[in-house]
């Protein structure tokens, strides 16, 4: 029997699955194997800590997509996926970190019985569950075969979000918010960085009333002093110090939905240089959730927030903002749009955004995000509610 307690409805999974073969058709795709566990889920249902070995779900125009993967983990899918369990199917464990054996072998295998060994056949090429070996292996068991690049496909289709999705990402935004509370309350000069992380941790997972939290794809970074020109550091055993900054890169996660959110706080008397990239950066995102509107571009927010940055002698490349909801680790990004100058993406409502102008200079660092909404009618909704600024504990 199809899974008894879907997140979703039944109607918003055959949404999905419409707008994926939509997008397939236009490709002159005839099936897609997709191996991301963000588009397995979304499109399924399945949730299960099995990505480290290969899965994916088959997906077809014309019947309900196939959940293919590890013998073991076929109780999982039957118990998440919204398909029949005959739609379940599984390879041994002997194809498991094989040298002579690989289990793409079984898919195709799986794709010839269907009919589509000599189909077009859609395949997540830059995807970090997909391998280099993956692909040779099924290009040798199918010569005959097209095998097509849709790479992010499945991820376009998500950028706009249904209302049961906001409902989940609203309930996530609760409890980054109760995350940065309890940063804030306990943070101090003394306090090992790794006992905090454990009280990160415990408010992430306790979730905030009956709407309780999950893993994050991308776990707690809180570099402090000159450590915070480096973004993706995580934490040690070392203790906070009176007189640097840390800024705390977290996300609440309900049903695998993420709200990120950053902030910085400083033990001490911040300097003058700290005080003024904390006005320009206020300023900056102020005036990209302005220009985050439906009809304008992806690039009209970054140009907006790097006018008022540049305004204040402030220099900053790259992206500002990524696209964000259902994930897995490594990454709470959907990799689709991009909040720099030159992405001409136009904005629709109901997408959502991570806003994420870091600093990260010379020696020092400092993030202040938010993850907002694009809506119609007005400038875009933060997610969270919490002061949008640097947090000085003297």
């Amino acid at each position: 029997m199809p899974a008894s307690q879907l997140p979703f409805s039944a109607g918003e999974y055959e949404r999905r699955l419409t707008k994926v073969r939509a997008a397939m058709a236009a490709r002159d795709i005839d099936v897609l194997f997709v191996e991301d566990p963000s588009n397995m889920a979304w499109l399924t249902g399945y949730d299960g800590w099995s990505f480290y070995v290969h899965q994916g779900v088959v997906v077809f125009h014309d019947q309900d997509p196939i959940w293919w993967g590890r013998g073991q983990d076929a109780n999982g899918a039957i118990r998440t996926v919204w398909m029949a369990d005959e739609r379940v199917t599984s390879y041994p464990d002997r194809y498991i970190q094989s040298p002579t054996l690989h289990p793409m072998e079984t898919l195709a295998a799986l794709l010839r019985e269907h009919g589509y060994g000599r189909k077009r056949i859609g395949l997540e090429l830059e995807n970090y569950y997909f391998s280099a070996k993956a692909y040779l292996v099924l290009k040798e068991a199918l010569p005959e075969a097209a095998l097509v690049d849709a790479t992010a496909l499945v991820n376009w289709q998500r950028t706009v979000k249904s209302d049961e999705e906001i409902v989940f990402m609203r309930r996530a935004a609760r409890i980054s918010e109760k995350i940065v509370d309890g940063i804030m309350q306990r943070v101090e000069p003394g306090l090992k960085k790794n006992d905090l992380v454990a009280e990160i941790y415990g408010d992430a997972i306790r979730g905030v009333d009956d709407d309780w939290g999950e893993y994050p794809a991308i776990v707690p970074l809180l570099p402090s002093g000159s450590d915070a020109a480096a973004p993706h550091l995580t934490w040690d055993g070392r203790r906070f110090d009176e007189g640097s900054a840390t800024f705390f890169e977290i996300a609440g996660c309900y049903r695998r939905y993420h709200v990120p959110f950053c902030r910085t706080v400083f033990l001490g008397t911040p300097p003058a240089y700290m005080l003024e990239a904390e006005k320009a950066l206020a300023e900056g995102l102020e005036a990209g959730l302005e220009a985050a509107r439906p009809g304008n571009r992806a690039g009209d927010v970054a140009d907006a927030l790097y006018r008022s940055l540049e305004k204040a002698g402030i220099e900053r490349e790259g992206r500002c903002g990524y696209p964000i909801g259902i994930s897995y680790p490594p990454d709470w990004g959907e990799r689709t749009i991009s909040f720099r100058r030159e992405d001409d993406t136009v904005l629709e409502a109901g997408m959502t955004f991570h806003f994420m102008p870091g600093l990260w200079m010379s020696d020092w660092g400092l993030e202040i995000t938010e993850s907002i909404l694009i809506r119609d009618g007005g400038p875009a909704e933060c997610l969270c509610n919490r002061p949008r600024k640097l947090f000085v504990k003297n």
